[in-house]
C-alpha cells in the first residue's frame, strides 16, 4: 500500500520505551509476536475502529474484522490505502509481507492472501499492536 501524503511520526527509541508497554514494544518496535489467543482483541467483536497503540492512526474498522480462526485479531481491508504499508519479510525462512502503520512503522503483523471476499485478504494483526475506540 502506498503511503503517500501521509505524515510520519519519529520518536527516539527511549521515547517508544516511555511510551509503550513492554509487551507493545516488543511487538511494535522489535516486530514480535504475541502468542495465539493471548493478545487483546482476538476474540471481541465490538462495533468500533481499532487505532495504532503507537500514534493512534486509524487503523482497522469492526465491520471489517471476521474470526480466522488462528488466534489474532484479522481484517479483509485497513481503513484506507495509507493506513498500513507492506513490506517483504523473509525471516524464520518464510516469505511473508509484513504489514506496518502508515504512519509511525509501527510493526502489526502479516497480511495473507487466504481472506474473505470481497478482498481476499487476511491481515493478521497483532493485539497488542492497537488500541480500540468503541462506537466508531
Amino acid at each position: 500500500m502506498s503511503d503517500t501524503g501521509t505524515v510520519k511520526v519519529q520518536k527516539t527509541d527511549a521515547e517508544w520505551k516511555e511510551q509503550l508497554t513492554h509487551e507493545q514494544y516488543r511487538v511494535t518496535r522489535q516486530h514480535g509476536t504475541e502468542r495465539a489467543f493471548t493478545g487483546p482483541y482476538w476474540d471481541s467483536f465490538e462495533t468500533g475502529l481499532y487505532r495504532c497503540v503507537g500514534c493512534n492512526a486509524p487503523l482497522f474498522r469492526s465491520d471489517t474484522k471476521f474470526d480466522a480462526g488462528c488466534g489474532w485479531p484479522s481484517y479483509f481491508e485497513p481503513v484506507s490505502p495509507n493506513a498500513v504499508t507492506e513490506h517483504r519479510d523473509t525471516a524464520y525462512g518464510m516469505v511473508r509481507t509484513e504489514i506496518r502503520c502508515g504512519t509511525c512503522e509501527a510493526h502489526l503483523g502479516h497480511v495473507f492472501p487466504d481472506g474473505p471476499p470481497p478482498t481476499g485478504l487476511r491481515y493478521c494483526i497483532n493485539g497488542h499492536s492497537m488500541v480500540f475506540e468503541p462506537g466508531k
